[in-house]
């Protein structure tokens, strides 16, 4: 009887010091060491010295941009101002329910960009938030579109327009 007693405690002893809880502290003391070393770390001041700088005619090199884009036949849905459709644009919806097509236009108005309708042959509307004639620029604006509007619109690309 005495044996089995002592077994069962020698068991407990084992499950007692065995549980997760000092690698849990150990875990935590490693991230506040780090975290108190990350907020102590010397800061370098540096003296800046005034510079003379002389002004240079820029000279323009043309951007150029690896963007990849899809070449449709497009033009603007009825009722749309077709100037504004330049030859690259920002898609950031495609649809073929006009209804869907309108209200993520107005809500892009809403949020200040200039929102047109395209449609292309097959009949689906692309809703576009910026034209472009520079390739670079759309992909500069495209970009800035995903990033201010994440998760949403990752999705969003460049339709180069076909004539």
């Amino acid at each position: 009887m005495n044996k089995i007693w002592l077994f069962g405690a020698a068991i407990s002893m084992v499950l007692a010091f065995g549980s997760c809880k000092p690698k849990q502290s150990a875990y935590k003391a490693a991230y506040e060491q780090a975290k108190e070393k990350e907020s102590t770390a010397p800061v370098e001041v540096v003296e800046q010295e005034e510079e003379v700088v002389e002004e240079v005619a820029p000279v323009s090199k043309p951007r150029t941009s690896t963007a990849t884009t899809r070449a449709e036949r497009i033009n603007a849905a009825q009722g749309e101002d077709a100037s504004r459709l330049k030859r690259y644009s920002v898609v950031i919806g495609s649809f073929k329910n006009k209804t869907n097509a309108y209200a993520l236009k107005e809500r892009m108005q809403n949020d200040g960009y200039n929102a047109v309708l395209g449609e292309n042959e097959q009949g689906m509307l692309r809703v576009i938030v910026a034209s472009f004639n520079d390739k670079a620029d759309a992909a500069d604006s495209r970009d800035a579109i995903k990033a201010k509007y994440a998760p949403n619109f990752q999705d969003a690309w460049l339709l180069e327009r076909q004539y």
